[in-house]
């Protein structure tokens, strides 16, 4: 399917369509990925918290739960449900004896190395045909979009 271009003055909606877009893009992504590692018995929930304590290990529960957007209990099943796979581990920290750091188990490193593959061959697929300059501008300009769409998440959050 070629894309429709149009000039600024020809399209009283762009903002709009990219709107669709970027939601209709980010479905597919995560659609495409899911189908993927369907084979490995991971949810979504699962390979994304993985994936966060792969890059970030020793976060507690409660940054999880921050980085992955979803409350603290939420995270605590997906860390219990992980864990008793052998996936992850907890450690007891020695700033606060009420909190663990989380970190990935030996047994992790085989998921962690299919789903990296897993991502690296999706995302060469999604980003084919675009030159390092062109990746470059997209990466700027989705920074700038997420910087608002951060600020409008975090306005909702404070109380007024």
């Amino acid at each position: 399917m070629k894309p429709v271009t149009l000039d600024k003055d020809d399209d009283p909606d762009r903002k709009r369509d990219l709107s669709r877009k970027l939601t209709v893009i980010a479905r597919h992504l995560r659609n495409r990925f899911d189908q993927s590692v369907t084979k490995l018995g991971v949810t979504r929930s699962q390979w994304t918290l993985i994936a966060v304590v792969a890059s970030r290990p020793g976060l507690t529960q409660r940054t999880i739960a921050e980085v992955l957007e979803i409350s603290e209990a939420a995270a605590g099943r997906l860390i219990d449900r992980l864990c008793a796979e052998g996936l992850l581990e907890r450690k007891a920290r020695s700033d606060d004896r009420r909190a663990y750091s989380v970190y990935l188990t030996d047994a992790a490193a085989p998921y962690l190395e299919t789903l990296g593959g897993i991502a690296r061959r999706n995302e060469e697929e999604t980003f084919s045909g675009l030159s390092e300059e062109q990746l470059e501008q997209l990466d700027t300009l989705l920074a700038l979009v997420y910087t608002n769409v951060a600020a409008q998440r975090d306005a909702l959050k404070t109380p007024v």
